[in-house]
């Protein structure tokens, strides 16, 4: 036990002696990408599974501290297989990292270099007008509680999702809309996407988010779907309560709610017109959501 002390504190000096500007960069570094994996993790299953492991690797320190041979080999043949297990056990937590990675302004520097530009002034135009009849409809649904689930693609494209639903490729209109979320319409239980401003795909099924504990008891079956489908991926995610006729909107994990007509037009405009994209990123919070109430949900 001594020579351990002595030999880590020997180890220690010789590393202070060393050290270098580039080791400070090195430790800032991997402290970020512990800190990120942190609250990637926090919250879900896998916050149990890494202190399984936490276990499983003091219990291998000791084995090797107090000398227990047969202990140690059979945790070090354990380990020899750790990196393939875990990324098997945690590969909805890292497909979600790399997502967001995705997402995040590298992942959109790498999209510029790779050749993706702005849409243009007519491709503008047929975004508005998607809007334009969302935000309508919306209102209609409102007066008379029809629920209705619309989700706005956008980086992350959602060919899974409209895979489960059925292929339309209409020009947006308010009749249309209507049509699809009338109760008796074959379409209407389940989620409309929107894409490039066209009502693209109907009937969509969504995942439910995997966070219920930190969800209102207020929120149905479409607003759980709207949350899972915004942890998943950047769409935005229109919801109408059929209980109560609220406009509601999700957007990365986090659901506002009581919109109007106006306050959901000017959210939806300055998330997905691409000429407000740098405002939206340097706002986190929208004008329109703060009229409406947060609900009680946390990022993941």
């Amino acid at each position: 036990m001594w020579d351990f002390i002595v030999n880590a504190y020997n180890w220690f000096v010789a590393m202070m002696l060393t050290f270098k500007a580039t080791d400070v960069l090195d430790i800032m570094v991997v402290s970020f990408i512990i800190y990120n994996l942190i609250k990637i993790v926090r919250e879900t299953r896998a916050e149990q599974l890494v202190k399984g492991i936490l276990v499983l690797l003091v219990a291998f320190f000791l084995s090797g501290l107090f000398n227990l041979k047969m202990l140690n080999a059979l945790f070090t043949s354990f380990f020899q297989f750790s990196v393939l297990a875990v990324m098997i056990v945690f590969q909805p937590e890292l497909r979600s990292a790399l997502e967001h990675i995705g997402r995040s302004k590298i992942g959109k520097y790498w999209n510029n270099l790779s050749g993706s530009r702005d849409y243009d002034e007519e491709k503008n135009k047929q975004i508005k007008l998607g809007i334009k009849c969302v935000v309508e409809a919306a209102n209609s649904f409102q007066k008379t509680k029809t629920g209705a689930l619309i989700v706005f693609e956008r980086q992350t494209k959602l060919g899974d999702i409209i895979d489960t639903g059925t292929i339309i490729n209409a020009e947006p209109s308010v009749p249309m809309i209507g049509n699809i979320f009338f109760n008796k319409a074959p379409l209407h239980d389940g989620a409309m996407v929107i894409r490039d401003g066209m009502l693209y795909a109907a009937g969509c099924i969504l995942p439910l988010t995997k966070n219920n504990n930190s969800v209102s008891v207020d929120l149905g079956t479409r607003h759980r779907a709207a949350l899972g489908i915004s942890e998943n991926s950047d769409a935005v995610i229109v919801v109408v309560s059929e209980e109560t006729g609220t406009i509601s909107m999700a957007l990365n994990g986090i659901i506002t709610r009581n919109y109007t007509r106006e306050t959901l037009n000017a959210a939806l405009e300055e998330l997905l017109v691409p000429q407000s994209a740098e405002k939206s990123e340097r706002t986190p919070i929208l004008s329109g959501a703060r009229k409406g109430r947060k609900n009680e949900k946390t990022k993941k």
